[in-house]
């Protein structure tokens, strides 16, 4: 059983929460955590670069000169690739990157990267994420309080509008949904700041219940 300590916003310990070591994943899923991470940064990717074909390019099939008698090399359209103006040989087009990922691996990826968040030693539990106003200095204050002034990533169980905006001009600090949340994100370096609601949200998760597709 790992233990988390509980604090509230002001830094001041207020209880202990428990995650099943059934749930959590050590002696495996580098590999699935490889292909997961890969995957989601393929997902990025807009694929729209595009370019025209010999077919595509305005044009007649008029040549622009002569076969024969001119001394020129021959040519038989102006949309030639050769020339300026003209079509793109082999050029992109728009194409889908997405890759699949299976459901197990998918899961195996996410409980293995947890367990590395876990053992990392850099996980703080916060009893509730909530401001009463919209104001950085909310987050600011929070932050100073649990002793973090770097890269920090908070998981919410959902995503409250007045604590996302108060947050997001806060240099380093990022928002995600507990059912958003990828391995993508726990492998980043920095602090983790998540909510008592959202560590309900991820333990089943843990378990295979509520996953989302990759």
């Amino acid at each position: 059983m790992s233990s988390l300590k509980v604090f509230d916003m002001k830094g001041a310990a207020v209880g202990e929460v428990d995650i099943a070591d059934a749930l959590l994943v050590r002696n495996k899923g580098d590999e699935a955590v490889r292909e997961s991470v890969h995957a989601y940064r393929a997902a990025q990717r807009a694929g729209t670069a595009s370019t025209l074909s010999k077919g595509e390019v305005a044009g007649s099939n008029k040549k622009p000169w002569r076969q024969k008698g001119t001394g020129r090399a021959r040519a038989g359209y102006r949309q030639s690739p050769i020339w300026r103006g003209g079509a793109v040989a082999f050029g992109p087009r728009p194409r889908s990157y997405a890759v699949k990922v299976n459901r197990k691996v998918a899961r195996l990826a996410f409980n293995r990267a947890f367990t590395d968040r876990l053992e990392a030693g850099n996980v703080k539990v916060i009893d509730t994420l909530s401001v009463p106003e919209i104001r950085t200095k909310h987050i600011v204050e929070m932050l100073k309080a649990l002793e973090l002034n770097k890269r920090v990533l908070i998981v919410t169980e959902g995503l409250d509008r007045d604590f996302a905006v108060s947050a997001r001009n806060v240099p380093g600090v990022e928002i995600i949904s507990a059912t958003w949340l990828h391995p993508y994100h726990l492998l980043k370096g920095g602090a983790m700041i998540v909510s008592k609601a959202a560590i309900g949200v991820i333990e089943k998760r843990l378990r295979g219940q509520g996953e989302k597709s990759e």
